[in-house]
């Protein structure tokens, strides 16, 4: 079945990068300006995660793809940010921070959207479609933004690699066609527990559940996309190793 389709049987599937054409036709979810939001920008919450800087596009040109060709800043639910999927491996695409399902009626489901639990990704409506489907992708980001507690109140926080270069975060992607035909897309970040995990267990109130993204290793990142199993996707989705990451009080 050709994936510009956009159907799939109900099992977890994956075609092969080496399947896809290397271009095919985008436009961006605003026409006006790509880092324009869909929507009223929403502030940050104490829900992981809301608020991250996509990774330049100066350093998005040290990998094998062309850089991002749209504008884009830092991030909250509604923005429109740089993605690479399974679908256009080869390329950056425009993806609104925040899944927006098909059956959406409007755009601010983005607001509940933007992180998917990958406990129950496969069973909640808006993300049991793409994860059922395969519908893997990478969201490069140079700093990931948390509230800390340690204080005794919220105090935003920086987490980002000490040598500069972009944090592969592990999500989902849909994709609708719009009244000219044209894609648009929309992606989540998948998140795990983390009451455990050496670093992001300092983060959010300490009566509340720690979690964390995914930080997928360089080395997986062509793992990732190639996927073609549940069982192997899910293998992935760990906590990082914390070497390598420097954090800081970043208070606006």
């Amino acid at each position: 079945m050709h994936p510009a389709t956009l159907t799939a049987p109900k099992s977890f599937y994956l075609a092969s990068a080496e399947c896809f054409p290397p271009t095919f036709s985008i436009r961006y979810l605003n026409a006006n300006s790509a880092s324009q939001t869909i929507d009223t920008l929403i502030p940050p919450s104490t829900t992981m995660c809301a608020n991250y800087r996509p990774s330049s596009r100066e350093a998005l040109a040290a990998l094998p793809l062309p850089p991002p060709d749209f504008a884009y800043e830092e991030a909250y639910p509604g923005s429109v940010v740089p993605i690479v999927t399974n679908f256009a491996p080869r390329l950056w695409v425009p993806a609104a921070f925040g899944l927006i399902p098909s059956w959406a009626k409007d755009t601010k489901i983005v607001r509940s959207t933007y992180n998917a639990r990958a406990e129950t990704v496969g069973e909640k409506p808006s993300f049991r479609s793409a994860w059922q489907r395969g519908q893997l992708c990478i969201i490069p980001s140079e700093v990931l933004y948390e509230p800390c507690y340690e204080t005794g109140k919220a105090v935003r926080w920086a987490i980002r690699r000490a040598d500069g270069k972009p944090m592969g975060i592990a999500g989902l992607w849909e994709r609708k066609l719009d009244d000219t035909d044209q894609p648009t897309w929309s992606m989540t970040m998948l998140t795990i527990n983390a009451d455990y995990h050496p670093l992001m267990r300092r983060f959010h109130k300490p009566e509340d559940e720690k979690r964390t993204v995914v930080i997928l290793p360089d080395d997986a990142w062509g793992d990732w996309l190639r996927t073609k199993s549940e069982n192997t996707a899910r293998a992935l989705l760990r906590g990082f190793d914390v070497s390598g990451f420097v954090t800081e009080a970043a208070p606006r």
